[in-house]
């Protein structure tokens, strides 16, 4: 009975299990419901709060019940364009947004309405290959290296386009910077070169700039300003606006792009017909931009630059490397140096890494095999966000932000967090003996 039911599945989904993100999610909730303390630093969630300007948009929104255009909320589709007019230099217009539950259903979508490959950068987020797999798309990897800073050139992407076959075939290149996992992110001359390349291959390039506010020192820069008739440009409220369980992801599009903005809207009238109501409201005052959200993210910024310098310091000292990132909240951890000690211990691939981080450690982390890294890579993912984000932001606004934070800071707000990131370091130098338990399927 089984068997058959395993036969009648579609032949994309077999083997696929939950994503990983998600998984360790669900792993650390079960862990501390049996009474075990985690360190969680599996799911990217932003620690801080929605801003309250926000949150009493949406209250006022409450009663708002009637279907919104599949596009979207026009006042809102209005603020996204000028958002991106005014914060990132790139001409948009309203009628060329499209407002989806969350940027990860718009990417779904996106390579449902587009025939062609999907060409990624690994390490990349957990989902783009998953989604192209599942829709029976093509799709090509792209590596990179510690020794790149985790990021793809002008050059590189060049030679792969040429070395797969040199001629005009509709490709996509997904973007993510600030990245996740590597927190990396590209200057302004390198997005001018990626560009060049761009144009000359008639790429289609999504530009997932969902961390672009977090940008540590608020020094984001958009492809799309390089390579606007091309480029779809996406944001959404999870990150920088802590927003993640409303689910609402946006995408704007160029002129050019116009026939793919279409073709997605008509597949969200068949499917998820239109976004919460009360949140589309709600996101016309978070996308307004106005000096209170930019206070708070500010303030955000601040209290995650000065978590990531004790970070990376510790790891480094216990001799993991990992690049200082510039956005974000993740550190992509490299343990190779380690790698004789750790196979001695019996761990020579990521997922035993990662889930041996959890078993004797009790860390919870990603295995770089997740975000497109092979197998043997000894990389994980950590998520720098179990602190109480509230209380640390509310202790940042009693600082003058032409202050610097004082040492003390990050061990009086953050200090679950700094110890998370030492239980690992400890578990690199001399952790225990292999558990002799069975251990569990989330990372898989």
């Amino acid at each position: 009975m089984n068997v058959q039911k395993l036969v009648s599945l579609n032949l994309n989904v077999r083997g696929l299990g939950q994503s990983a993100t998600l998984a360790i999610k669900d792993k650390c909730r079960e862990l501390r419901r049996a009474g075990r303390d985690v360190y969680d630093f599996g799911l990217g969630q932003s620690p801080f709060p929605v801003p309250e300007p926000v949150v009493e948009a949406l209250r006022a929104a409450a009663t708002e019940k009637e279907y919104l255009p599949a596009r979207g909320l026009r006042e809102l589709r209005e603020a996204v364009a000028e958002f991106h007019r005014r914060v990132d230099g790139v001409d948009r217009r309203a009628d060329l947004v499209l407002v989806g539950p969350g940027s990860k259903e718009l990417m779904f979508v996106l390579q449902l309405a587009y025939y062609g490959e999907i060409v990624l950068t690994p390490p990349c987020w957990v989902s783009y290959w998953p989604q192209a797999r599942i829709l029976g798309r093509r799709f090509s990897l792209i590596h990179t290296s510690f020794e790149s800073g985790w990021k793809v050139s002008a050059q590189r992407l060049h030679d792969s386009l040429r070395l797969v076959n040199d001629d005009l075939r509709p490709r996509l290149l997904i973007l993510n910077y600030p990245n996740n996992p590597s927190g990396a992110t590209f200057s302004e001359d390198e997005l001018r070169e990626i560009a060049e390349i761009a144009r000359r291959y008639e790429l289609i390039v999504l530009s997932d700039e969902i961390y672009g506010r977090l940008h540590l020192t608020d020094q984001h820069v958009s492809i799309a300003r390089f390579y606007p008739e091309g480029t779809i440009l996406a944001s959404g409220l999870s990150k920088w606006c802590g927003a993640g369980g409303w689910r609402l992801g946006t995408f704007s599009f160029p002129p050019e792009l116009d026939w793919l903005a279409s073709a997605m809207t008509t597949i969200a009238s068949e499917t998820y017909t239109s976004v919460c109501a009360p949140v589309q409201h709600a996101a016309v005052r978070a996308f307004a931009f106005d000096s209170d959200i930019q206070a708070y993210l500010q303030h955000s910024r601040r209290v995650l630059a000065a978590v990531m310098r004790p970070a990376t310091t510790i790891l480094r000292d216990a001799g993991i490397r990992v690049r200082d990132p510039a956005g974000g909240f993740y550190l992509f951890l490299d343990f190779s140096p380690l790698a004789e000690r750790l196979a001695q211990r019996g761990v020579t691939d990521a997922r035993t890494l990662a889930q041996r981080l959890l078993d004797d450690g009790g860390v919870a982390s990603l295995p770089g095999s997740a975000f497109g890294r092979s197998r043997r890579d000894l990389t994980v993912r950590i998520a720098l966000v179990d602190f109480d984000g509230a209380a640390a932001l509310a202790a940042s606004r009693t600082i003058p932000l032409e202050q610097a934070l004082p040492e003390s800071f990050v061990a009086e707000h953050c200090g679950r967090l700094i110890a998370g990131v030492r239980r690992i370091a400890a578990w690199a130098e001399d952790g225990p003996a292999p558990p002799q338990r069975e251990t569990s399927d989330a990372l898989s």
